[in-house]
């Protein structure tokens, strides 16, 4: 049995011409970029040109790249490192409710440490009111992070709007743009972004290789320590070879960007099509319209979101609910559970298809045929 993969916003699978660049350099070159000899300076060179590639992607200076070990770590020297180095002016930092758990955990340490934290709601497509951010902004607001498009429901935040929003407040801007980034046209400088975060591994790139964007001027304390690469804003030895496939999945990804929106958008229109045809009842979460190309999510009335995901791998479907999963059980969706409420049937029978390479609209239709047969199966006797 083939199985259909629907699960790209969790991971993606690598790019041949990734994996080819990556192991091109692993042969040929191994010295430390931060050696002064020849070997080291053919490192360097290579990672320079990387730097370039992505600055160019997102249309900043390469000076304002940093290398980082994926989304993660980008999203917590953001926020930590703004936290720490503009505690003089404040402690007050404002997010969503809705973020990745990157963003929240982070937020959840400093309130540890004395930093006061506002959650903004989020409406029932996952929108948050820029009125309701505008109350929250204070004299001691020295952060603001909301995500660029939700990496459960879809979606997209009105980050140019919040940046103009902020344009005359002393605080930061910082969006993660993971889920984001490759598929939507991302050009900091007219969004007006401070800090952008983004991971390799969610645009057919290696795990474990990221960047951070941190404007000039941005005041940005680092927070792991040793030697000073990075301009001394994150110490530690390059990964080289992650960062020559970071480089080589960013040139890809935006080269194919358009192509690869639309065609996602095709592969949503298609699996709701033959959910329509099956005659299975089901609703969307979040905006359709307003939502990222790639990700889907959807209700189905009747199921449990731990039946119908074993149901689904059993066939040959890999999907998720979008949430956490520990020792086998489901977290409830915190996304949903900010957009519908702690008391929605929806929290506990919902999934979360996503679109990306290797897929073509005959899988889609296949994967939506087994999810028809799955949710009927689950429905029979309600």
């Amino acid at each position: 049995m083939s199985r259909i993969y629907l699960d790209h916003a969790a991971t993606s699978p690598m790019n041949p011409e990734v994996i080819e660049a990556m192991a091109g350099f692993m042969a040929e070159y191994y010295g430390n970029p931060s050696s002064i000899h020849a070997h080291g300076r053919e490192s360097r060179r290579f990672l320079d040109k990387a730097r370039e590639t992505i600055a160019s992607s997102i249309h900043a200076g390469t000076r304002e790249i940093i290398f980082t070990s994926g989304g993660t770590e980008a999203d917590n020297m953001a926020i930590i490192g703004t936290a720490l180095a503009n505690r003089d002016k404040g402690n007050h930092i404002i997010t969503t409710e809705i973020e990745h758990h990157a963003v929240l955990h982070t937020c959840a340490h400093l309130e540890k440490q004395g930093c006061r934290v506002t959650y903004l709601p989020v409406d029932k497509t996952g929108k948050i009111s820029l009125d309701d951010l505008k109350s929250a902004l204070s004299d001691e607001t020295i952060l603001v992070t909301i995500m660029y498009g939700n990496n459960e429901a879809g979606t997209i935040q009105p980050v140019a709007e919040i940046s103009e929003l902020l344009k005359n407040h002393q605080s930061y801007f910082h969006t993660d743009a993971v889920q984001a980034f490759g598929l939507l046209p991302i050009d900091v400088r007219e969004l007006g972004v401070d800090l952008l975060s983004v991971s390799g591994h969610k645009i057919n790139g290696p795990k474990g290789a990221g960047f951070l964007y941190a404007k000039s001027g941005t005041k940005l304390s680092p927070i792991a320590f040793g030697g000073e690469q990075e301009l001394k804003r994150r110490a530690g030895t390059e990964n080289s070879a992650g960062i020559i496939g970071l480089a080589k999945a960013v040139e890809l990804a935006e080269n194919s960007r358009a192509e690869k929106a639309q065609l996602y958008k095709e592969m949503k229109k298609a699996m709701l099509g033959v959910l329509k045809e099956k005659d299975i009842l089901f609703e969307i979460n979040g905006d359709l319209e307003n939502s990222l190309p790639h990700v889907l999510n959807l209700y189905f009335p009747g199921t449990n979101v731990e039946s119908l995901l074993v149901n689904l791998d059993i066939a040959g479907v890999s999907v998720s609910s979008g949430s956490a999963c520990t020792a086998g059980s489901i977290d409830p969706s915190h996304v949903l559970t900010a957009m519908f409420g702690k008391d929605s049937d929806r929290i506990a029978a919902s999934i979360r298809f996503s679109f990306g390479m290797g897929l073509t609209i005959d899988d889609v239709k296949e994967a939506a045929i087994k999810t028809a047969e799955a949710v009927s199966r689950l429905t029979a006797n309600k």
